[in-house]
């Protein structure tokens, strides 16, 4: 095994220990996106160190010591029916594309297991993510697909609501989740399929956690009673993970952690940017702890869908630096572990579904 400890930048003694006792996995990475809009969603080139252009390539994961990534697979609220659907493909065949061109570095993954399996041989664990519930044109049938494509998890709504769900960052339209909507859930379960519930409403969470028998996951999210952001998760859904099973993988754009920032961002921007730093992370991530517990907290950056992110965990290479803040103020390497990885290979142990056999993936 190549030890991806060995690649990281951490310096305190419990970070690198929690880097040879779990994978390091980030739940959100819009790299598709920026492939998308920079470069024709070309797939060379990202073995070069690409800072000062994103936020992500080979160079700087391996730095980061990233052992395990969702790659977010997305479409723009704009995009209607069958262009979001096709959006979405686009997005599966790029990652698709980079997992085969580069095998040294990438491996598909679905289960627990392919998880481990990656981090072993000193590859990173590649799997997808479908960011909001309109890339399925309101077809069951299509969710199938996505599944057999190997889209590992669903965020319900991006930032406006769907037709069957109610986003947390536009007017209430049904309460929470429609009886579709529910249906949805229930298809997901089966499909082994996580239910992400970052980027909806309160009143959708609640109503996912009811009708969920599996384990859900916030892929991208950080806590409102920190900073007082839509995008953030109240205490009262925090307080439910434990019974659920579930993971909220606190997020690094600086809107979601810092209430000075999202006031700067969301006003006319004429002074100086508030500055904000791997601390404001820390202190959403401490929060997270105490109120779900460590069994359940993870790492969502959302690097590559954002301008800027916190002094110090700038870009993909910057994990190890919030590793040691985290061990600086007293966290084990067991603990660090759980927040890397281990909460969440637990989910992905529970919620398997589909055999390896049965999905149609880049290997």
């Amino acid at each position: 095994m190549t030890s991806i400890a060995d690649l990281a930048g951490a310096t305190h003694a419990a970070a690198r220990e929690a880097l040879r006792l779990a994978p390091l996995i980030d739940g959100h990475n819009d790299l598709p996106w920026e492939a998308r809009v920079n470069r024709d969603y070309s797939v060379e080139g990202l073995d070069g160190d690409l800072t000062g252009t994103g936020h992500t390539d080979i160079v700087r994961l391996r730095r980061g010591g990233v052992g395990a990534q969702f790659w977010s697979v997305y479409a723009p609220c704009e995009e209607k029916g069958a262009d979001a659907v096709t959006y979405t493909l686009e997005q599966i065949d790029f990652v698709h594309r980079m997992i085969v061109r580069y095998p040294e570095t990438f491996k598909y993954a679905w289960t627990g297991d392919d998880v481990r399996a990656a981090w072993r041989d000193g590859k990173i664990a590649s799997l997808l993510g479908a960011e909001g519930g309109h890339s399925i044109d309101g077809s069951l049938a299509v969710l199938r697909q996505l599944a057999g494509l190997g889209v590992r998890y669903m965020t319900l709504t991006h930032n406006e609501n769907t037709t069957w769900a109610d986003s947390a960052t536009d007017e209430p339209e049904h309460g929470g989740l429609t009886h579709f909507g529910r249906d949805v859930v229930r298809e997901m379960n089966a499909l082994g399929m996580l239910v992400d519930l970052s980027h909806v409403a309160a009143t959708t969470m609640h109503d996912a956690l009811d009708v969920s028998t599996s384990p859900v996951i916030f892929s991208h999210s950080s806590c409102r009673a920190v900073n007082d952001h839509p995008r953030n998760v109240p205490d009262d859904v925090l307080e439910r993970l434990p019974a659920n099973g579930g993971v909220l993988m606190v997020s690094f754009v600086p809107s979601f952690v810092s209430d000075e920032f999202n006031t700067w961002w969301e006003t006319d921007r004429s002074g100086p940017q508030p500055r904000v730093t791997v601390e404001d992370v820390v202190a959403h991530v401490e929060h997270a702890r105490d109120r779900a517990g460590v069994e359940h907290i993870g790492l969502g950056s959302d690097y590559d869908g954002f301008a800027t992110f916190p002094e110090g965990v700038d870009d993909v290479s910057g994990f190890p630096v919030l590793l040691d803040a985290l061990a600086g103020r007293g966290w084990s390497s067991q603990d660090l572990a759980r927040l890397m990885g281990d909460n969440l290979l637990r989910v992905l142990d529970a919620t398997s579904g589909l055999h390896r056999e049965d999905l149609h993936v880049a290997s």
